[in-house]
């Protein structure tokens, strides 16, 4: 008998062909190849602009690495938040490279009766090298209220105090309800990238237009310039500083010409009965922070006076064994600093030895 077997070609068939139409799925929606949002965007304002920088976008709001970028719009409106950039302040031709630094400076014009609370928003909107983009960035906001000018006749001297700062006051300041004028005098040392504050006064003050750097150090080189920083000062909100443009740098070199104080309160007393000759100087010490020590002046009636000590006496003390009965002898005292200034003799004290 002939053996039969099932057909089974036609059903495996269909399978397969069933199975084949199964793995292709619904077709992919192509990629717009939108560049994300900046996130990172900050703005800083000096004067009458505002800095704004921010980071270019590596991916794609698919989460692709962009190949060719396109523009990065921005956008600056008085409304907050920003909607839509309509008609943006620039447009920033492509970066060179992805995901690059950027930077763009805006200059703020003169706003007539500005209230002192105003601000201006800025977003920006980065684009695909077609010319769309995915949304505008994160918004900053700076303060729009005018920024002063720099004070006139800044000068800068150095004196026993400190580097004294020096300027023409103002003929007037706009008088503002909650706005204050501050001067500020920044220093930065040679070689250095980094602005301390040296000092600061009230810009309003006529009577103090004058003010002192004491934290630099001697023999050193800086350079100051100073900006009139406005103060705005809104019931229940925290102080907000415009800084307005720099004055002209002045570079200082704090050479120390300035000896210390003069020693006063001299007292020479000469030894007791029956001890060998000696008199003993006592003296107010000196203040001075630098001060390395004393000299120690000796003279006769009639003569000059000699230094009695080899090295600078560290104490404000200083015993002279060096007499004989029968004469008087005249002293003084000089303080002396550390770079060797030395000041004048203090007041004459006499003892004579017996």
């Amino acid at each position: 008998m002939k053996a039969t077997f099932p057909k089974l070609g036609l059903p495996l068939a269909a399978i397969a062909m069933w199975s084949g139409c199964a793995s292709a799925g619904p077709p992919l929606v192509p990629s717009l190849r939108l560049p994300t949002p900046v996130s990172d965007l900050r703005a800083v304002r000096k004067g009458d602009r505002v800095y704004l920088s921010w980071t270019d976008p590596r991916e794609t709001s698919d989460h692709e690495n962009i190949r060719s970028a396109g523009p990065t719009l921005v956008c600056r409106s008085q409304a907050a938040p920003i909607r839509e950039c309509g008609a943006p302040v620039a447009k920033i031709a492509p970066p060179a490279k992805i995901g690059a630094k950027a930077s763009y400076t805006d200059t703020l014009l003169p706003v007539p009766g500005v209230a002192p609370d105003a601000q201006i928003t800025y977003a920006v909107e980065a684009l695909n090298d077609r010319g769309r983009g995915a949304g505008l960035s994160n918004q900053v906001r700076v303060p729009l209220f005018p920024a002063m000018p720099p004070p006139a006749d800044f000068e800068a001297k150095v004196t026993a105090e400190g580097v004294r700062f020096s300027w023409e006051c103002p003929s007037s300041l706009p008088a503002v309800p909650g706005v204050g004028y501050r001067l500020r005098v920044y220093r930065r040392a040679e070689a250095s990238s980094l602005d301390e504050v040296a000092a600061e006064v009230n810009f309003a003050d006529c009577n103090g237009a004058a003010v002192l750097d004491t934290g630099f150090e001697w023999e050193k080189t800086y350079d100051y310039r100073a900006a009139v920083i406005s103060v705005i000062s809104e019931p229940g909100e925290a102080k907000v500083e415009i800084e307005g443009d720099d004055t002209p740098s002045l570079r200082v070199f704090a050479h120390d010409i300035f000896p210390p104080a003069v020693p006063n309160g001299l007292q020479a007393v000469f030894s007791g009965v029956g001890q060998p000759p000696f008199v003993d100087l006592i003296w107010t010490p000196d203040s001075d922070a630098d001060l390395a020590g004393y000299n120690v002046y000796r003279r006769e009636e009639g003569g000059v006076f000699a230094r009695l000590n080899p090295e600078l006496v560290k104490t404000s003390a200083f015993r002279d064994p060096a007499v004989q009965t029968g004469k008087k002898y005249f002293y003084a005292v000089s303080a002396v600093d550390v770079r060797g200034n030395e000041s004048a003799k203090s007041a004459e004290a006499s003892e004579e030895a017996p």
